[in-house]
């Protein structure tokens, strides 16, 4: 319950725009770019390659796993490096260590966790990126999509729905999974 209060709080500090990620991805558009070791951005976004990934609590094998992850492409983000492990926290706000090996660059995003309980509001998945195009899907809360590029206000994704994979536009707002403003080309 409190990892779950927690995390909600943590998505609302970084919705309404008071936590340290407008700063960074501000840090990243003016080229002063916080690097780790292996040269990419800190913080950043990636997915789980694997349907089974352990969550440690330090950066070894030798640190207990104090969290299984049981489902592939799951965003997550990197907030540390060190050697092949990566410091990383969930969309519950969860941090602890998973190695490198098991993450993938691929951009995913999950559709409006923090409404996870209120099943009744969805995110509309436009054919054009606007307000007002032709709805592709109604997604609910806690949907996985995949990002295809984002403009900073818009996203093009995709999900899957009973076997077929669904294009459209979904407000970058409404997505855990990439930073407010942030421009993605993929």
């Amino acid at each position: 319950m409190n990892k779950m209060i927690a995390g909600l709080l943590s998505l609302t500090v970084a919705i309404s725009g008071l936590s340290f990620t407008p700063t960074i991805v501000q840090a990243q558009e003016t080229s002063s770019i916080n690097r780790g070791p292996s040269g990419l951005a800190l913080p950043r976004f990636v997915s789980l390659k694997s349907a089974r990934v352990n969550m440690r609590v330090g950066p070894g094998k030798d640190y207990a796993a104090s969290w299984m992850y049981v489902k592939a492409d799951l965003p997550l983000e990197i907030l540390q490096e060190f050697d092949n492990w990566r410091r990383v926290r969930d969309v519950e706000g969860t941090i602890g260590w998973v190695h490198g090996a098991l993450l993938s660059g691929t951009r995913t995003a999950i559709t409006t966790p923090w409404l996870k309980d209120q099943k009744d509001l969805t995110v509309t998945m436009f054919k054009e990126p606007q307000s007002g195009a032709q709805a592709v899907a109604y997604l609910q809360p806690g949907v996985i999509a995949t990002i295809k590029n984002c403009d900073g206000v818009w996203c093009e994704v995709t999900v899957e729905n009973k076997g077929q994979k669904l294009l459209g536009y979904t407000n970058q707002a409404d997505l855990w999974g990439a930073y407010p403003d942030e421009k993605i080309e993929n």
